[in-house]
């Protein structure tokens, strides 16, 4: 199984290497040297992690047979994947691995059905899971402990405790000024 382990970004220097935005919970494991990845476009790869440091809060990686800024540059945006056995988890029982959440059924905490969990979204602040609903529209659910109470893998399902609006229309508007 592949998963997206990473994106790169732009060079840093003029020596080859580049920063990325890693993808996974597990950088040292999939971002080490040596590491043989894969990449999106195919095209750009496989590479071959050379070295990795942190400068400035920042990853910056140096692949084998990159050598200077503009091979780096070309380099930008590209995807770097990992060959993952399908069976592995995560060593934290609270991660999870995007596939093992995919086709998740979603449910409130009061067993009332939400819909099918169609993709995580991973942003900077916080990752959402895309849920299609059974009339086929989608809603974005933010994928932190206090709206997800729960996922068990065994059931094939999420539990979530929405806040009031997040999946319906029926949010209250709360103002704190004076009605004049």
């Amino acid at each position: 199984m592949q998963l997206v382990v990473a994106r790169v970004g732009r060079a840093h220097g003029i020596k080859g290497e580049v920063t990325v935005e890693v993808r996974t919970d597990e950088p040292e494991l999939r971002l080490g040297p040596g590491a043989v990845l894969l990449t999106d476009p195919a095209s750009a790869g496989p590479l071959t992690i050379e070295t990795g440091r942190v400068h400035s809060g920042r990853l910056l990686l140096r692949f084998e047979g990159v050598r200077d800024r503009n091979a780096a540059e070309a380099l930008r945006n590209t995807l770097l994947i990992a060959d993952v056995d399908p069976e592995e988890t995560p060593e934290d029982p609270e991660e999870y691995y995007d596939h093992q959440l995919i086709d998740l059924d979603v449910v409130t905490a009061d067993g009332a059905e939400v819909g099918r969990i169609t993709e995580i979204s991973h942003l900077p602040s916080q990752d959402l899971f895309v849920v299609e609903r059974p009339d086929g529209t989608e809603v974005m659910i933010p994928f932190v402990e206090e709206i997800v109470t729960d996922i068990d893998l065994t059931e094939q399902r999420a539990v979530i405790d929405p806040p009031p609006g997040l999946i319906d229309d029926r949010a209250e508007i709360a103002s704190t000024r004076d009605e004049a």
